[in-house]
């Protein structure tokens, strides 16, 4: 009796060994007809064009990964409508700590689907809905209710919130306690006040996410006001590293409503504040509360005109040795700002002076700063560049001052000439860069071919580069087949214009280009 039992038992977990075996390999045919790589702990299967058949077959081999811990099935517009399929086999992966489904379409039902499905993954941590615009309204506030306290990330940008949604979310957060990530960035509808508080009731709820790292409010419609709520709760606030209120031009002339407060967020290392139309009087505020923000590294005033006037006060103010990004690109610089930068630049990974027209002529007051194995992106993007800048560039790469540049982009200056390309590109020293452009700004054109020979020797010394873009640049046929041997056998993405065989298909082009402008 006991040798049958025994035989039984075997019997019955061979069987088994055999069916996780076989829903293992389902698994792998799945993923590599999508092409992606099996991986037991993570699914990711973004961008695949996904359709409800899929989603079916999807679901039905969640069963064979009882270790998944992190979902994507992100960027798949076709699975709007149908998420209940794969979200009512969610018991099977109940260790699932990320889940991500950003621009799916997902409609209400899918949302109220996805809530009454939480609790079977009690350990969930991110949850990305980003990019749906179903979830503002009832959507979210379906939804809140059934979020469980472990969450730790929430991202909900462009979901068309309202401001009721900022009610019920800021109604939410006490009983979100580990709470790092809030990111409602894209929602300008959050702020529009209604009966109830709307966007002040979540600034004030703020004060309950005492875990917050990291705030995310870009393109909010944020107002002075908003910004005078939002004050009041960053004393409540001590672990925030990241602030972003960019790309709210409304907060216009009220600035100071929140840097009187910046103070209490002794940690904060990133304030991004570019796109907000910051007057004087908003940097003056600003650069008072610079000296009290000792752990900042990042700081973004870009797009903003006015920042231009005052960067060696901002340069003066910043914790020099420990800032990493400074970006003042469309700021109107000028010869004193890009002295006064100057001082802060050889810290930097990465430095942007982009459309700002006074860098030509005069961008040795940057690039004789720059420090090797430091500086990883240089974007100098229409900034009337001479051919002398050009060389002078060539003479930084040369004494190795780029070797860990990744992104270089000189587009948009059309003022260099033939002999400044060709400098740079003989000049070598840029062994790591990965993304280059050269593009001409639309509407124009100019022959390559004087520089392209110099361009075709340094490419195979470019073994990492992954992107180039040199659009708008003309070359003859033969010209451009020798360019696709020279990188047909490498990953490199090729960004040129199509060849225009005709005077009629260049004006039909030209056409198409300024009704796009």
């Amino acid at each position: 009796m006991y040798v049958c039992v025994r035989g039984c038992v075997s019997g019955v977990v061979k069987a088994a060994e055999e069916e996780c075996d076989s829903g293992w390999g389902r698994v792998r045919v799945f993923l590599q007809r999508l092409g992606k790589k099996a991986d037991s702990s993570v699914l990711s299967v973004s961008h695949c064009d996904l359709t409800a058949t899929d989603l079916l077959e999807l679901a039905t081999l969640l069963q064979f990964l009882p270790q998944l811990e992190d979902v994507d099935v992100s960027w798949n517009d076709l699975i709007g409508g149908c998420l209940t399929t794969l979200t009512s086999h969610l018991h099977h992966v109940g260790g699932v700590r990320s889940l991500r489904l950003c621009s799916c379409r997902l409609s209400v039902d899918d949302i109220t689907g996805l809530g009454e499905a939480l609790g079977c993954i009690p350990f969930l941590e991110v949850l990305d809905l980003s990019w749906n615009s179903g979830i503002g309204g009832r959507g979210l506030q379906a939804l809140l209710g059934k979020l469980l306290p472990p969450l730790r990330e929430m991202h909900l940008v462009a979901c068309q919130l309202t401001a009721a949604d900022a009610a019920a979310l800021g109604g939410k957060l006490s009983s979100l306690p580990r709470l790092c990530v809030l990111d409602v960035s894209c929602n300008p509808q959050l702020t529009q006040e209604v009966e109830g508080g709307g966007f002040r009731e979540l600034a004030a709820s703020l004060s309950h996410a005492t875990s917050l790292t990291t705030l995310r409010l870009h393109a909010c419609g944020l107002t002075p006001d908003c910004l005078d709520a939002l004050g009041g709760s960053l004393r409540y606030l001590p672990s925030v590293r990241e602030l972003d209120v960019s790309c709210n031009r409304a907060v216009s002339g009220g600035l100071n409503l929140l840097t009187f407060h910046l103070a209490h967020l002794t940690h904060l290392e990133i304030f991004d504040v570019h796109l907000c139309c910051l007057t004087h009087a908003d940097l003056e505020a600003l650069i008072q509360v610079l000296p009290a923000l000792t752990a900042l590294t990042e700081l973004d005033v870009s797009s903003n005109k006015e920042a231009g006037g005052v960067v060696h006060l901002l340069v003066s103010a910043l914790p020099l040795t420990q800032m990493k990004r400074l970006p003042l690109n469309s700021c109107s610089l000028n010869q004193e700002s890009l002295t006064a930068l100057a001082q802060i630049v050889p810290s930097l990974l990465g430095v942007d002076v982009s459309w700002c027209k006074a860098v030509g002529g005069r961008s040795s007051l940057i690039l004789d700063t720059l420090q090797p194995s430091v500086i990883a992106a240089l974007r100098l993007s229409s900034c009337d560049l001479t051919t002398d800048d050009l060389r002078h560039l060539a003479s930084v790469c040369r004494r190795g001052c780029l070797s860990s540049l990744k992104i270089l982009d000189l587009s948009y200056n059309s003022s260099v000439g033939d002999e400044g390309w060709s400098t740079l590109f003989e000049a070598g020293g840029l062994g790591l860069l990965e993304d280059l452009d050269l593009s001409l700004r639309p509407l124009t054109s100019a022959s390559c071919s004087a520089w392209l020979p110099a361009l075709l020797r340094a490419l195979p010394t470019l073994t990492v580069l992954t992107r180039l873009s040199a659009q708008r640049w003309t070359m003859g046929s033969q010209e451009r087949q020798q360019l696709s041997q020279c990188v047909r056998k490498s990953k490199l993405l090729l960004e040129f214009d199509p060849e225009i065989k005709d005077v009629t298909s260049l004006c039909k082009r030209t056409n198409q280009q300024r009704a796009e402008e």
